[in-house]
């Protein structure tokens, strides 16, 4: 597995660690989980707006 170097405040960082020590998980973990999230919301994201700028074009062209 990569490993990858970012920065973030330290009071972030702390936060990670409270949430992931709640949850029982490393830190890893949950920040993976947190990237899976964000880019499977920005892919829903996108599919309605392709829908949208579809329905639109129908309306316009159809």
């Amino acid at each position: 597995m990569a490993r990858v170097l970012i920065s973030m405040p330290e009071s972030f960082l702390e936060r990670i660690d409270q949430v992931a020590d709640g949850e029982n998980r490393s830190r890893s973990e949950l920040i993976r989980e947190a990237l899976r999230t964000y880019i499977y919301r920005q892919q829903v994201r996108n599919t309605a707006t392709a829908q949208r700028n579809a329905e639109v074009l129908e309306e316009m062209f159809g």
